[in-house]
């Protein structure tokens, strides 16, 4: 399928989670077999660029992608996980949302010093996610130069600051708007 057959799948939900927004809602990609067969086949095609050891994907819908798209590769999956969700000690970085705060943590045992990691979600917005989980790998020692998302909501710049922080950021599609 072509990135536009799958931009098709995607649902859009107006006005969620407030009125003006646009919500990019990919349960139905990952519901459609052959079109999210199709997504991990796009994003293992540009996986195999970052020539990583390691894909790190940010929880929740992160882990999806990145776990099918690490497993593709054979090699490990690193998960970005909200507080209090693992068992051992954690690092973690606190980062400002659009509405409010938020933290990332990992277990610093999951990353090798030095070890190349892809990061991997499903959507980049304004990028202040993806900037906190580059930020917490390289914090564990890792080194993140690519990026790699299903939806890039361009408008927004989030693909912009993470290229200012040395990343080559890669969408599978795009969408206008927020």
């Amino acid at each position: 399928m072509d990135p536009a057959e799958l931009k098709a799948i995607v649902r859009t939900i107006p006005d969620f989670p407030k009125p003006g927004i646009l919500f990019r809602d990919i349960t139905t990609l990952i519901a459609h077999g052959r079109g999210f067969a199709a997504t991990i086949d796009r994003l293992v095609d540009r996986a195999l660029m970052a020539d990583a050891s390691a894909v790190a994907g940010i929880e929740a819908r992160g882990f999806i992608f990145g776990a099918a798209v690490a497993a593709r590769l054979g090699i490990g999956f690193i998960p970005l996980r909200k507080p209090g969700k693992l068992p051992m000690p954690t690092i973690g970085v606190d980062y400002q949302l659009e509405y409010g705060e938020a933290r990332l943590e990992l277990d610093p045992g999951a990353v090798e010093d030095g070890e190349k990691v892809l990061l991997m979600d499903d959507l980049l917005a304004t990028g202040g996610t993806a900037l906190a989980a580059v930020d917490l790998l390289r914090q564990a020692g890792a080194r993140v130069h690519h990026a790699l998302f299903v939806i890039d909501l361009h408008e927004l710049k989030g693909g912009h600051l993470l290229r200012e922080e040395g990343l080559d950021v890669q969408a599978i599609m795009q969408f206008d708007g927020e």
